[in-house]
C-alpha cells in the first residue's frame, strides 16, 4: 500500500478530462489519443508534442526564438535588380531548355 502512494505522488501529469494521473507526459499523450481521441499538436521544428495549442506556441517562441531571430527578415533583404520579376525568370530559363 505505501508504494502505491508514493507512485501517485510521483506522478505530475494529470489529465484535464478526466483527471487520471501519469508519470511522464508520453503516458499522458498516449491517454489523451487513445482515450479521449484528441488531436496532439507537434511543433514543426524539433517534433515534441502538444495537447493545447497554446502550449506548442509557448514552446516555438521559448526554445525556437534564437533560431527565429536568427533568420533574414524580408525588410532586410534587398533586390538590387529592376524590372519585371518574370523578365528575369525569362532570361534565366533560356540557360535551359533546347532553345538556341
Amino acid at each position: 500500500m505505501a508504494s502505491r502512494c508514493v507512485d501517485f505522488f510521483h506522478k505530475k501529469y494529470s489529465c484535464e478530462v478526466d483527471g487520471e494521473k501519469f508519470s511522464s507526459e508520453e503516458d499522458l499523450m498516449n491517454h489523451y489519443r487513445t482515450v479521449h481521441h484528441k488531436l496532439i499538436l507537434k511543433c514543426q521544428k524539433c517534433g515534441k508534442e502538444f495537447i493545447h495549442e497554446k502550449d506548442r506556441l509557448h514552446h516555438v517562441r521559448e526554445e525556437h526564438e534564437k533560431e527565429m531571430d536568427a533568420r533574414v527578415h524580408k525588410s532586410e533583404h534587398k533586390h538590387t535588380e529592376t524590372g519585371n520579376p518574370q523578365d528575369r525568370v525569362d532570361s534565366n530559363m533560356k540557360n535551359f531548355g533546347d532553345n538556341f
